[in-house]
């Protein structure tokens, strides 16, 4: 068996989910960088890992569907001999005031980012070994309450709930199970269809005075899923003093 800590990353193509993968290399974890649609980007961030003298993979499937996440670690423990760290940044997120929500657009939430948890956090729980850390994502939003995030909050709400259970049902083990919460943070997404004006005003509302990064998210994510050995069952609030 692989003597190496090993990570698998969902929503690893992603900004958060590209930065954790990296940071968790940088600590000397072979990781397994997971997405849903865009394998070509996935495939970056596997060799920017590997230019940098790390190991990584590339694993697809939908973290909703039970059998294909069963696929996705089978693959990383065939791979690297078995798992130590899961982080489950995999999300989607539509925003309408609750009075104009389409249900719809409610249902794909909670797919992806309740059921999607569970699925992840199922097969987490039977396979990380022994000190090792799962570690969930939910939103600073919860504490914020911006109008028009209702229903993507109560999603997260979700998630924060899980995870002081899981911990606890995971007694005797030594793996920890917390959540990071981010909050505004520079990606594409958050980035996409906000004016200059809404960004500089998130980015002023911190008594840092800047938006996140991606990289102060993955700092977030290495310290749960490494020396925080102490820390278990919380979330981890990571927006600059914003909440």
């Amino acid at each position: 068996m692989s003597s190496t800590r090993v990570a698998l990353v969902t929503g690893g193509s992603g900004g958060i989910g590209r930065a954790v993968a990296e940071r968790l290399a940088r600590d000397g974890m072979a990781v397994a960088v997971h997405y849903a649609g865009n394998k070509a980007r996935a495939e970056e961030v596997v060799a920017a890992v590997e230019a940098a003298g790390g190991r990584a993979i590339a694993v697809g499937g939908d973290v909703a569907e039970p059998a294909e996440m069963e696929a996705a670690f089978d693959a990383v423990e065939e791979a690297f001999g078995g798992i130590d760290v899961v982080v489950n940044t995999a999300g989607i997120m539509v925003l309408a005031p609750i009075a104009e929500l389409d249900l719809d657009d409610l249902d794909r939430m909670h797919r992806t980012n309740i059921r999607g948890t569970v699925v992840v956090a199922q097969q987490a729980a039977r396979r990380v070994r022994t000190g090792g850390a799962i570690v969930a994502f939910s939103t600073s939003v919860t504490r914020l309450s911006f109008p028009t995030y209702g229903a993507y909050v109560a999603s997260k709400g979700a998630v924060e709930a899980l995870v002081p259970v899981l911990a606890r049902e995971l007694r005797g083990r030594e793996v920890t199970v917390n959540a990071v919460a981010p909050g505004p943070t520079a990606t594409p997404l958050f980035l996409e269809g906000k004016t200059e004006e809404q960004v500089a005003g998130l980015a002023e509302a911190a008594p840092l005075e800047r938006l996140g990064q991606p990289d102060d998210i993955a700092e977030a994510v290495a310290f749960l899923a490494g020396p925080a050995r102490w820390v278990n069952g919380q979330t981890l609030f990571a927006n600059g003093g914003l909440a």
